[in-house]
């Protein structure tokens, strides 16, 4: 399933360049050698932008056949880049606006989620009081086409269908639908407006002491959302927390340092930057009273957790006030500046690294110029048996570091958990693999849905999670509909995926129930329910002893030190 607002890449493998922008910078400013100061360097800066102009006005005015010098520089600064660390970035101006819009809290559209199957754009939700619910969009409703442009057949794409349904608040659009059980095509106008994107994707109490958040990355909103969501939860209760950062590509620095405040009394170092000479050095502390000093709490990482995620979860390490529980984090510690050039395209410049409290690099090793090794890191993880096995987890001698407490961590690149969990692949076949990319399950849980929502909105989420079980009979329809997919299941696949199958299709259910009713972006319903087959959140509450030892000063045993 689709958001308008951005594409859903499920169940993703690697972070390639999270979007981290660490210091705001005045549009226009320009870049030069003397960020560093030098003469030699300013010589030398002089030296290649004349034989650059030179060799560029050379094809402009002499060379055989026309072409676009626009595009030339275009190309020239990408391939530049690549002979630095794999971070640094441009946007041309065409890219930068979709690159800024995964950290802003909003976008200009009609408010809705979808889901493509089978080339076919069907609306998940019409999000509450959004503009296309004002005007009777429903869940199930299929979109024909958009101004004429039709939204049907193998083009149809995510980039094709945002272009359509975003635009300027107050602009219209459109569109042509077709609803289930209804004769012929339905034409809604729509006016587009403001729609509120939400950076924390679950918020709820586990229990009448755990609390659990779910931030999916670090946006503009990001901390306001997690102060709102810790104050909540503690007004219920609140004495334990289970912060879930897996699969968070990280985003602004500072929000996810004012997350740290919230989490840890006095004054204590949450990060450090280091750059060339001191322009670009900083150091971060705690200043304020946060909302859940006291109290044991775990953060949950993953090889896809990054950058400020990392940040969160090495101050939580280095300070011992949180239980990192998961799997070793991704290792993005570049720090880039946002530089806007003069015709409004962007450059992404690394300018110094993050460092955690104890003194440790975030920061996975490369080599400059050698993006492709550097993107092999996941691959030699997998084939190194590290989601697997800590055992399989190299540790370097000579990168060991000490917390506050005085517990042992290493450096190397991403943090280290202090308990690891296994990657669970023993669901995954390549059959589950099939109805995940081709939307199948998604779009049989909203059909289902849509036919029997009288009955399921009568009972409340407690009596359905409780009440409602997968039928035989609701496999053999989406069976079915994979059949027509084109997808089709060995008896060993579907007896090694089933238990996984039916807890997707549950909590795809719930979320399609209760998500209707809800203004926030909270997929609490769904998450609740998954919490059976997602064995790091398992492991993490059997844990949650240690981290009570930890929130009291004690020093506990952990992956990486004895304990003793």
């Amino acid at each position: 399933m689709m958001k308008e607002k951005e594409p859903t890449n499920n169940q993703a493998h690697t972070v390639r360049m999270p979007i981290v922008i660490a210091i705001t910078l005045v549009a226009g400013m320009l870049v030069g050698a003397n960020f560093f100061g030098g003469q030699a360097r300013m010589n030398s800066v002089a030296k290649g932008y004349s034989k650059y102009r030179e060799v560029l006005s050379l094809i402009e005015t002499s060379y055989v056949d026309s072409v676009n010098t626009d595009s030339l520089v275009e190309f020239s600064i990408k391939k530049m880049l690549e002979k630095l660390d794999p971070h640094t970035s441009y946007f041309s101006t065409s890219e930068v606006a979709a690159a800024r819009s995964q950290l802003e809290s909003g976008f200009d559209g009609i408010g809705i989620e979808f889901n493509v199957f089978n080339d076919t754009v069907y609306v998940v939700n019409a999000m509450l009081g959004g503009p296309s619910d004002a005007v009777g969009i429903k869940s199930g409703d299929r979109l024909v086409s958009a101004d004429g442009v039709s939204l049907t057949g193998q083009k149809v794409n995510s980039a094709l269908i945002f272009s359509k349904l975003r635009g300027p608040r107050g602009s219209e659009v459109t569109l042509e639908i077709v609803r289930k059980g209804e004769k012929g095509v339905k034409v809604f106008t729509v006016t587009r407006d403001r729609i509120p994107s939400y950076s924390i994707n679950a918020s709820f109490m586990i229990d009448n002491q755990t609390g659990y958040i779910k931030v999916d990355r670090f946006t503009e909103s990001t901390y306001d959302e997690f102060k709102s969501a810790l104050s909540t939860l503690k007004s219920q209760g609140l004495k334990r927390l289970m912060l879930d950062l897996r699969g968070n590509p990280g985003g602004y620095k500072d929000r996810a340092e004012k997350m740290v405040d919230e989490l840890l009394a006095g004054e204590k170092l949450i990060v450090y930057t280091d750059g060339k000479g001191t322009k670009y050095d900083s150091q971060t502390f705690t200043q304020n009273d946060g909302i859940f000093e006291k109290g044991a709490v775990i953060v949950l990482v993953d090889e896809n957790s990054a950058s400020a995620a990392e940040i969160v979860a090495g101050a939580l390490q280095d300070n011992d006030r949180a239980l990192i529980v998961g799997r070793r984090s991704f290792g993005k510690g570049l720090v880039q500046m946002p530089v806007t050039l003069h015709d409004g395209s962007e450059l992404r410049l690394t300018i110094s690294r993050y460092y955690t409290p104890s003194g440790r690099s975030i920061q996975k090793p490369y080599s400059l110029g050698k993006e492709e090794e550097y993107e092999k890191d996941y691959d030699q993880r997998l084939k190194g048996g590290e989601f697997f096995s800590s055992d399989s987890i190299k540790f370097n001698e000579k990168l060991k570091y000490k917390t506050v407490a005085g517990r042992i961590v290493y450096g190397g690149g991403g943090i280290t958990p202090d308990v690891f969990v296994p990657r669970d692949t023993s669901y995954m076949t390549k059959y589950l693999t099939e109805l995940f990319s081709k939307n199948i399950i998604r779009e049989y849980a909203l059909t289902y849905t849509n036919e029997n929502i009288k009955s399921l909105e009568k009972l409340s989420f407690k009596e359905f999670n409780k009440q409602f079980n997968v039928s035989d009979e609701m496999l053999s329809e989406l069976q079915k509909v994979a059949q027509q997919a084109k997808v089709k299941a060995t008896a060993k696949d579907y007896e090694r995926s089933l238990a996984y199958l039916k807890g997707q299709i549950k909590a795809l259910v719930a979320r399609n129930v209760w998500q209707r009713k809800k203004a926030k972006g909270y997929n609490n319903e769904y998450y609740q329910i998954l919490m059976a087959y997602d064995e790091t959140f398992q492991k993490a509450l059997q844990n949650f002893d240690k981290a009570e030892k930890l929130a009291h000063g004690e020093i506990v045993e952990t992956l990486t030190h004895s304990g003793k």
